[in-house]
């Protein structure tokens, strides 16, 4: 039994626009719950922030899970540590190149601007982001990595002159 299977788990980070989403809510909730002291129908924007509030809040705390079978790269997106959703699944077959955000040999795909971008990564810039080049039903995109040595080893050996590490 040759499979090749990784996974791996990357918590997206908290950005200021998430935090700021998060307090402008909360304050709008509570200036409609006063509000709805003086006029009732304030009751009715509280209720609407706080079901607004119940849909939203769980697109801000995420999680992104690689799992990597034989040349196969599924991507999930876990809201809230509850709910599970497939947001991608990758035929690494049909990819172009995978390199580093940072690294000259994307450079001339990175002027495309028909190009889709997809981010499954932490965010933090300070860690290492790679970006793999694929097509996705017509058109072709650039889906943003943060793979381990183990899903980067194994993805290379599915594709050894597709993906570069410098």
């Amino acid at each position: 039994m040759n499979d090749a299977y990784s996974e791996l788990l990357i918590k997206k980070e908290t950005t200021v626009k998430d935090r700021l989403i998060k307090v402008l809510v909360i304050a709008v909730i509570v200036l409609a719950v006063l509000a709805g002291f003086m006029q009732p129908l304030a009751w009715l924007l509280a209720l609407g922030a706080g079901i607004g509030a119940y849909f939203l809040f769980p697109n801000l705390d995420l999680e992104f899970e690689y799992v990597y079978v034989n040349g196969e790269l599924d991507i999930d997106k876990i809201m809230s540590k509850m709910k599970r959703k497939k947001v991608k699944s990758l035929d690494l077959s049909k990819m172009e190149i995978m390199a580093p955000v940072k690294s000259h040999r994307l450079d001339h795909r990175n002027h495309n601007s028909n190009l889709k971008v997809y981010d499954f990564s932490s965010g933090n810039q300070s860690h290492k982001i790679y970006a793999m080049i694929i097509p996705d039903d017509k058109d072709l995109c650039k889906v943003l990595l943060e793979p381990d040595e183990e899903l980067l080893k194994n993805i290379e050996k599915s594709c050894p002159r597709k993906v570069f590490t410098d």
